[in-house]
């Protein structure tokens, strides 16, 4: 018997596929910007002492 594709489930399988990278690539860039924003907010720069008011 010769093989009949499924067309439509081998694309519904490729669009699966296709979105998982899509948000695995977009959640590693939100963490990188939150780990970047993290960084820069431990470490502000000052010019004057912590106990000093404004």
């Amino acid at each position: 018997m010769v093989f009949k594709p499924n067309y439509n489930q081998q694309r519904a399988e490729r669009d699966r596929a296709k979105q998982a990278k899509k948000e695995a690539k977009l959640r590693e860039r939100e963490e990188a910007s939150r780990r970047k924003a993290d960084e820069s907010d431990a470490s502000p720069p000052s010019d004057k002492p912590a106990g000093e008011a404004a």
